[in-house]
C-alpha cells in the first residue's frame, strides 16, 4: 500500500505589521497571488495604550477601526478567492469588532461567517488602563475548525496568527511541539510585514526596496516553511532579510510562547530559489506554565522644546539657554518639573553652505505627574527668552501645553487562570484548556564559539561594512541583533563583539546590564540592553524611543577590522 500524499503547504500571508501600516496591503495580498489565509497584526505595546484611551471615550470601541475600512473592499475579494482572514485587530474589544464585521458583511452582501477569541482581558489594577494576557493560537484553530471565514482576536502573540491556522489545517495536537515551533518561527518572520521583504533592512542598498511587497509563508505539515512573497511584488526575500527579522525583538535561544517554546538555536535557513528562503530544523519544547501579560497606564505628562543654535559658539549658546531656562522656571513655577533632560545634537557643519546645515538642535524634554508643571510653566519659560537669549534664537515649533505619556509593564500570570475562549460562528463558546505539559523557562548555556579568525593586520572601519543589524524594543529593554554572511566574518564577530566591546561602542549602554546571546546557525549575536528605554516606548524616554536605530548606530561605529575581511569592499572609508 502506497503512503498517503503529503498535505499541500498552507500559504499564509500578512497584510499588516502594526496599526497604521500600508492601507492597500489587504487588497494587494488578496489579488497578488494564491493564498489560503491572510493575517493582520495590529497590536503592539503602544497600541494597547492607544486603544485603552479610545475605549475610555467610547466603550463600544477599543479595536483597530482601520481593519474595518480595509475590509470594505477586501471582504468580497477574500470570499471570492476562498481566503480565510485572521487578525488581532479586535484589540480590547474582539466581540465588538466581530459584530462590526458581520454588519459590514450584511451591508455589502457577502455571506461570511465570523468568530472571535476572547479571555485575554485580565482584571485591571487600580491606576492602570489595560491588562491583557498573551494568548496562543489554539483558540484561533478552534474557530477555523468550526468553519469561520474570519477570526478576530484580542491580545494574542503575534506568531499565534500563524500557529492557529496551521494547527487547524494540519490537525496538530498540543504535543506536536516541533511542528508548532516551526510555525512560531514562520509567524515571527511574517508578523512585522515588509521587514521580512527588505523594509528597514541594514543592507538595503543591494536591493530595490522602494515599495516592498508583504511576505507570506508556505507552511508544511512538519512545521517547516518557505518564506516568500507574491511574484512581481517589490522588495526581496533572502537569507539576510529573514535573519534580520528572526533576530528582531527576540533574546536568547529559547523563544517562549503560550503554545510552545521554540529553540531559535536550531533554526536552519537555506535558499530555495529567487525570493524564497526555507526554514527547517526547528525544535520545540513545552511552553512555560505562565503567560506573559501586558499592563498599560498613564505615567504622567511630558513636554518638549527644540531650540535651534546656528553658527559659532554652539556649546556656549547651549549653556546660556539652559541657565536662562532654569532661572525662568524658578521665577515662574517655583520649581522645575520632576524630570528635565537636555540633549545637544551637533548637526551643524563648519563653513556650511545653507543655514540648516550650520545649525545644531538643543532638545529639552520635561516630565511630571502634574500637567501644569510641564504645561504653561514650561512654554512660558521658553517663550520669554525669545528676545533676550543667544543670538539667532528660535525654536522648531511653538511650545505646547504638554501631553500625557504612557507606561507599559510586563507581568506573568498562571496559564490556568486565563479563560482562553473561542466564540464560534454559531455563538457556542469553547474553552481552550491550558497545556497539560509545561517547562520552566531557563536560559540555554552559551554554545561553543568557532575558532578565532587568524590574527593579522587590521584597519579601523565601521562595523556595518561587515555586519548587518536590526534593533527594537521590549518594554524598557532594547534588543540589538547582529549577523554576518560568511563563516570567516562569523569567526571574527563571535570573538570581537563581546559585551564589553558592545558597551564601548555604544556608551549609552555602558552603565546598563547587557546580555549577549550566541546563535551560531544564524551567524548571529543578539544583545539585550536592559533599561535603555526607561519605562518603554509610550514614555518616549529617549530620542529613539523604540530603539529602532540602535542597530544602525552600532553599525556606524569604528573598530579594528581584519584587512582580510575588508578585501573586495568598495568603500572610501576602507580604501584610504
Amino acid at each position: 500500500m502506497s503512503a498517503a500524499p503529503a498535505p499541500a503547504p498552507l500559504r499564509i500571508g500578512n497584510a499588516s505589521g502594526f496599526y497604521g501600516d500600508r492601507f492597500d496591503a489587504v487588497r494587494e495580498m488578496l489579488t497578488g497571488g494564491p493564498l489560503d489565509v491572510l493575517t493582520g497584526d495590529y497590536l503592539a505595546e503602544l497600541t494597547m495604550l492607544i486603544l485603552g484611551r479610545s475605549r475610555l471615550k467610547d466603550p463600544a470601541k477599543g479595536y483597530a477601526t482601520t481593519f474595518l475600512r480595509q475590509l470594505e473592499e477586501g471582504l468580497a475579494l477574500a470570499h471570492e478567492r476562498g481566503v480565510k482572514i485572521v487578525t488581532n485587530a479586535g484589540g480590547l474589544n474582539p466581540a465588538g469588532l466581530a459584530d462590526a464585521v458581520r454588519k459590514l458583511a450584511a451591508k455589502v452582501g457577502v455571506p461570511i461567517t465570523v468568530a472571535h477569541v476572547e479571555g485575554d482581558s485580565l482584571p485591571v489594577p487600580d491606576g492602570f488602563l489595560t491588562a491583557n494576557a498573551y494568548l496562543g493560537g489554539a483558540g484561533i484553530a478552534a474557530c477555523l475548525r468550526a468553519g469561520a471565514d474570519i477570526v478576530v482576536t484580542g491580545r494574542v502573540t503575534d506568531a499565534a496568527l500563524v500557529t492557529g491556522p496551521a494547527a487547524a489545517h494540519f490537525g496538530w495536537r498540543p504535543d506536536d511541539l516541533d511542528a508548532l515551533a516551526g510555525a512560531v518561527v514562520a509567524g515571527h518572520v511574517l508578523e512585522c510585514g515588509t521587514q521580512a521583504t527588505g523594509g528597514n533592512y541594514a543592507l538595503f542598498g543591494e536591493h530595490d526596496v522602494r515599495r516592498p511587497g508583504f511576505p507570506l509563508a508556505e507552511i508544511h505539515a512538519d512545521g517547516s516553511s518557505v518564506i516568500t512573497k507574491h511574484d512581481g511584488s517589490g522588495g526581496v526575500v533572502d537569507l539576510g532579510t529573514v535573519t534580520a527579522q528572526l533576530l528582531y525583538e527576540t533574546g536568547g535561544a529559547r523563544y517562549a510562547g503560550p503554545d510552545v517554546t521554540a529553540r531559535l538555536d536550531t533554526v536552519r535557513l537555506t535558499p530555495d530559489g529567487p525570493d524564497r528562503v526555507r526554514i527547517d530544523g526547528v525544535r520545540g519544547e513545552a511552553p512555560p506554565p505562565t503567560l506573559k501579560a501586558g499592563l498599560t497606564r498613564l505615567g504622567g505628562w511630558r513636554n518638549e522644546v527644540v531650540f535651534v543654535l546656528t553658527g559659532l559658539d554652539i556649546e556656549a549658546k547651549a549653556r546660556l539657554v539652559k541657565q536662562q531656562f532654569a532661572d525662568a522656571l524658578e521665577r515662574g513655577a517655583g520649581r522645575a518639573p520632576a524630570g528635565v533632560r537636555w540633549e545637544l545634537a551637533r548637526t551643524d557643519r563648519p563653513d556650511a553652505d545653507t543655514e540648516e546645515r550650520a545649525s545644531a538642535l538643543l532638545r529639552l524634554v520635561v516630565r511630571d505627574r502634574d500637567a501644569d508643571a510641564v504645561g504653561r510653566a514650561v512654554s512660558g519659560a521658553a517663550v520669554e527668552l525669545a528676545l533676550g537669549s543667544y543670538p539667532g534664537f528660535h525654536v522648531t515649533a511653538p511650545p505646547g501645553k504638554g501631553a500625557p505619556y504612557g507606561v507599559f509593564e510586563a507581568a506573568h500570570v498562571p496559564a490556568g487562570e486565563v479563560a482562553h475562549t473561542a466564540v464560534l460562528p454559531d455563538g457556542r463558546r469553547e474553552i481552550v484548556e491550558p497545556p497539560t505539559c509545561t517547562k520552566e523557562l531557563v536560559e540555554v548555556g552559551e554554545p561553543p564559539l568557532p575558532a578565532p579568525y587568524p590574527s593579522g593586520p587590521t584597519r579601523r572601519a565601521p562595523l556595518g561594512l561587515i555586519a548587518g543589524a536590526r534593533s527594537g524594543d521590549k518594554g524598557g529593554d532594547a534588543n540589538v541583533g547582529v549577523w554576518v554572511r560568511d563563516d570567516d566574518a562569523w569567526r571574527w564577530l563571535a570573538h570581537e563583539l563581546t559585551v564589553e566591546r558592545f558597551q564601548e561602542l555604544l556608551p549609552e549602554a555602558a552603565d546598563l546590564t547587557v546580555k549577549r546571546h550566541v546563535l551560531p546557525n544564524l551567524r548571529a549575536l543578539n544583545f539585550t540592553v536592559h533599561g535603555l528605554l526607561g519605562e518603554g516606548v509610550a514614555a518616549q524616554a529617549r530620542f529613539d524611543p523604540q530603539a529602532k536605530a540602535v542597530g544602525e548606530w552600532l553599525r556606524s561605529r569604528w573598530l579594528p577590522v581584519p584587512v582580510g575581511l575588508l578585501e573586495g569592499i568598495d568603500d572610501p572609508e576602507v580604501s584610504a
